[in-house]
């Protein structure tokens, strides 16, 4: 059963990694047989690392047309948006009055490290390095970890899935000059030091939107 467990979640893993890193471009038809032949895993661990990945909205599947990456849309993003204003604050709200002190110890931690990747390389100005987008996908998957409920903080989790697929097919050249990411980043962070609930809702809130209007400009 432990052997099962292992390989279902590193064919998961590795298949959303694919996904979030560019490697499947949206809307890509994702073959359940080349999909096996690649994991070196059978047809229904794969089956069940695509419908997990359904349930986190980077994969959809149609009758009778199956499995593909999630198809980017201006509609949907709106509606992602929405959902992640509502529910992403909810969370932080819980985090900032129930997390405790490791919980901060955490977010330290990976703030540092988000504050010293290079968010673009050399080469392109136009997206984000990937070492950035993990940093980035982790500095806001540990903001909201101390919110201690599991159904509000799963949600979340999977909004932030579906929102770092736009954020990866997004070209954020002008980005740079409009917003300072970092700071936005930095205040979040104080506010949720200083156990100040109100500001660190409305400081996220206010970052979710501005990602919102650049992922529009980018699609």
């Amino acid at each position: 059963m432990v052997d099962k467990e292992t390989r279902n979640e590193r064919v998961y893993t590795e298949l959303r990694k694919d996904i979030l890193s560019g490697s499947r471009r949206p809307g890509e038809k994702l073959p359940t047989a080349e999909l096996c032949k690649r994991y070196g895993a059978s047809v229904g661990v794969v089956r069940e690392s695509l419908l997990r990945l359904v349930e986190h909205g980077l994969v959809q599947v149609r009758p009778m047309q199956g499995f593909r990456v999630t198809e980017l849309t201006a509609e949907d993003l709106r509606d992602l948006t929405q959902a992640r204003l509502d529910i992403e604050t909810l969370a932080l709200r819980y985090a900032v009055n129930e997390g405790d002190t490791e919980w901060e110890s955490r977010l330290v931690g990976v703030h540092h490290l988000l504050s010293v990747t290079p968010r673009q390389s050399e080469d392109s100005q136009e997206r984000f390095t990937a070492e950035w987008g993990r940093a980035h996908g982790t500095f806001h998957t540990v903001l909201l970890e101390g919110c201690r409920n599991r159904l509000i903080l799963g949600i979340a989790h999977r909004l932030r899935d579906s929102a770092e697929l736009y954020r990866r097919w997004s070209v954020e050249a002008d980005a740079p000059a409009r917003r300072d990411v970092p700071g936005e980043h930095r205040g979040i962070l104080d506010a949720v030091l200083s156990r100040d609930a109100d500001l660190a809702v409305e400081r996220l809130a206010s970052h979710i939107r501005r990602t919102d209007e650049v992922l529009r400009r980018g699609l």
